[in-house]
Order: structure tokens, then sequence, then C-alpha cells
């Protein structure tokens, strides 16, 4: 029997309830809930990794003026805009996780899957390929695993682990915003225009072939809907929590 993992619907929310959910997600994980969801941010959002210093944000104008949110995984800075991001949140152990191929990359495999049948060609960076073309912005540091489309990063993810289970989201970039003119998204690099939910739709089909895991909607528990508030208000909610580091 092939496991099963929990689709939730997508969502479009703020910077600090996206962190909120994606950090629940986690927690239900460590339970042993395995989860996918798939969302969109209700306006342009720079999002800080964990450790990243909160002044780095005003080095750049035009990012200093964006709402902001410091994510729970590490990593450089992201500007979601046009783009859709998943949450991957997966329990210890066998068959969810394995030292075959990192999640790091095999989501990846399955992203570049989905876009094969638009016309999109795509690569993934591979060791000993690492390339840094700007400070601060996640999408010019190219590590292995990235997602590449003619050259430019278009997918990119980071992980966090909590006693054994583990969270991986990234964003897909659709295409270049204004606050980040020197990054090309897909439509930029492979002519394919397409909305967030389309490309989720695609992943999710991509995913469930894939691996042979069935992907059964579901919804969130009310208990993790309550979670999802209190980590919000205490956390990605908060400013002094943000401006911590």
């Amino acid at each position: 029997m092939s496991p099963s993992l929990r689709l939730l619907p997508f969502e479009t929310l703020t910077g600090p309830a996206n962190m909120a959910a994606d950090e629940v997600l986690l927690e239900s994980a460590v339970a042993g809930v395995a989860s996918l969801r798939f969302y969109a941010w209700s306006e342009p959002t720079l999002s800080l990794g964990y450790f990243q210093p909160a002044a780095e944000r005003l080095l750049d104008p035009a990012l200093a003026e964006l709402a902001w949110v410091r994510r729970a995984t590490g990593g450089s800075a992201l500007v979601h805009h046009h783009e859709v991001t998943y949450a991957l949140a997966l329990p210890p152990g066998l068959p969810w996780q394995s030292k075959v191929r990192p999640w790091s990359c095999r989501f990846h495999d399955v992203i570049a899957d989905a876009l094969k049948p638009l016309g999109a060609r795509t690569s993934q960076v591979v060791c000993g390929d690492e390339r840094k073309l700007g400070p601060m912005l996640c999408f010019l540091d190219q590590t292995p695993g990235d997602l590449l489309a003619s050259g430019a990063k278009v997918v990119g993810s980071a992980q966090r682990k909590q006693k054994g289970a583990l969270l991986q989201h990234g964003g897909i970039l659709l295409k270049q915003s204004p606050f980040t003119p020197t990054l090309p998204g897909l439509h930029e690099r492979t002519g394919v225009e397409i909305t967030g939910e389309e490309v989720a739709r695609r992943v999710e089909a991509a995913f469930a072939e894939g691996t042979g895991w069935e992907l059964v909607p579901g919804q969130w528990s009310s208990a993790e809907l309550d979670r999802r508030l209190a980590i919000k208000k205490d956390r990605y909610g908060n400013a002094e929590w943000n401006e911590r580091r």
C-alpha cells in the first residue's frame, strides 16, 4: 500500500500567516502527519532567512519598502511577488525520507517534470558548480539542487528539521518582479506564462506520479488553525521577534 500525503487547499495569505502555517506543518509532521501545500502572498513580501540580519533588508531601497517577515528556514532573502510557493512536511524515517536522494533535489525533479510539457527546459545545479552572483538575495545564489532555466535560478528551496521530521519550502519564480529587476523568471527565460494555481496542479500530478504516493485532499484541523494564529502572533507577526537578529 502506497503512503498517503495530505494535500491542503491553495491559500493566498500575508507573510506572517504563511510562515506560521509552514511551521505548524512541521509540528504536525513530528506527530506523523505528512502534508503538502501551495500558496501565494497577499502582497509583495521580503522574507529573510532565519539567521539573516534584519538590517540587510535596508541595503536595497527597493526592498526596504516591502512588507517583510523572517522564515523558519535558513538561507538568503527572497522576494515573494510573481511566484508560487510550496511547503512539504514529512515525518521522520522511511518511507518519507531516504538518504538515496535528498528532498532538496528530489522535489526539484518533480517541478522540472511538471514544467516539461509546457516547453520549459530546466536543469539542476550540480556539486562543484555553485555560483554567487550577488549579495543578499537567495536567487542570486546557485547551489547544488537549485533549478535553473537558461542559466537563471527559477526554483530555490530551504529546509528545517525537528525531531527527525522535515519541512522543505521553496519558491517557483513565475516572472520577473519590478522589485528584483535582475532576476528573470520562467516567463522571461522560457516564454511560459502560467498562474500559480496551474503550476500547483501540475506539480501535484508530477509528485504523485514520481513518488507513487497518494495525494489526499484535506483540511487543517481546528488545533492546527489555533496553532497558526498563536505562532503568527508570537513570532512572525511580532516585529520584535523578526528584528531580533
